[in-house]
């Protein structure tokens, strides 16, 4: 199988390799030593400020979206919240639970934030701001120039779930003034699913501690205070931070995140330039279109799109990324991260192009 989806992603070799290894004890001055270095590299390629400090949780990307939202605001705070997409609503959800005053900007799926989405904010006296790098069950990039420097202007904490667009669409949390932000070990760093990583400034690391949720997994001031030695408060994914480290350090040699981000670009238009003649429309255009995800809508009258997602799978070996909810007959995506060559992308194209002369598209 090819695998086009955007999670858990294609690997290289290198990473492959290092998982068919032992998995060995992980309280030692050698793995804490290892961790260091994790903490480090993540804080260079995602450009945190001076000071900045990583949280490694044993989790899916959400187990780190909900750590975020109990960590960094309670019952006195009062936040915006983008929901253009799945995962936007999932944010939402999370308020809803923990009980944290929001205002939803509820977007349309498949359009861009704006200026004039952000205008009635302006000092109404919000105090958090959170958003995705890119809503990848859409593809649309969010403009997080225009938002940080919202955020910024207005005193607001910016938490960004960049767990698809990281090293995939351009991302600085100096220059976009973000005071937190995550990834997933399962997207384009593409490891093993088992991992999510939130970055926080020293704004980040002072409301966590102020906050103190109490929570004993989701306590982010005791992994602060392990951290300190390297080292998680419960066992980790132990496996998948030895491939993080070797991948990070695989990423530093060979060009950094703006080298990953290029690759990732360079993807993204070939795949859209080659389909262009094909039935499909892009549910996200242009500047606000992700490198990570391209999200397609069949333009053929009575074409469903899981029923696309399902052929390619079962007759042409090939994973591409269904929709759910209100958008699961509509749009399906193909991913651009991962290790993933021309020569299977267009395998991919090849094989839409055969639905076309089926009549199945």
């Amino acid at each position: 199988m090819i695998n086009f989806t955007v999670g858990p992603v294609q690997m290289d070799e290198e990473t492959r390799e290092l998982g068919k290894e032992q998995i060995p004890y992980f309280r030692t001055p050698e793995f804490s030593s290892i961790m260091k270095e994790n903490e480090k590299l993540l804080c260079n390629f995602f450009d945190a400020p001076e000071n900045s400090r990583v949280i490694f949780m044993t989790g899916s990307g959400t187990a780190s979206m909900e750590g975020g939202i109990m960590n960094f605001f309670n019952k006195d705070d009062k936040v915006i919240v983008v929901n253009g997409g799945s995962f936007g609503h999932r944010l939402v959800q999370l308020c809803e639970i923990h009980e944290i005053p929001f205002t939803e900007i509820k977007l349309d799926y498949g359009t861009p934030l704006t200026k004039e989405n952000l205008a009635q904010f302006e000092n109404v006296g919000y105090t958090g701001f959170l958003v995705q790098l890119c809503e990848t069950s859409t593809g649309v990039l969010y403009d997080m120039e225009l938002i940080g420097d919202f955020c910024n202007r207005n005193g607001i904490f910016l938490f960004v779930d960049a767990v698809s667009g990281f090293m995939a669409d351009k991302f600085s949390m100096k220059k976009m003034h973000v005071n937190a932000a995550i990834t997933g070990s399962q997207k384009a760093l593409a490891l093993p699913p088992s991992m999510s990583f939130t970055v926080l400034d020293k704004k980040a690391i002072e409301r966590c501690n102020i906050i103190n949720v109490k929570n004993l997994y989701f306590n982010y001031p005791t992994y602060l205070k392990d951290g300190e030695r390297g080292q998680t408060p419960f066992t980790p994914a132990v496996g998948t931070l030895l491939q993080l480290n070797a991948k990070l350090k695989r990423i530093e040699e060979t060009g950094g995140i703006e080298n990953q981000n290029k690759l990732a670009k360079a993807r993204a238009d070939y795949f859209r330039n080659a389909i262009k003649d094909l039935p499909f429309a892009l549910f996200s255009k242009g500047k606000d279109s992700s490198n990570c995800v391209t999200a397609l809508c069949p333009t053929k009258s009575g074409v469903n799109a899981h029923k696309i997602f399902e052929i390619i799978k079962d007759e042409y070996g090939i994973w591409i990324c269904p929709n759910g909810g209100d958008m699961a007959e509509k749009v399906f995506r193909v991913g651009h991260i991962g290790s993933i060559s021309k020569e299977e992308i267009n395998t991919l194209i090849e094989a839409f192009k055969d639905l076309v002369k089926r009549g199945i598209l």
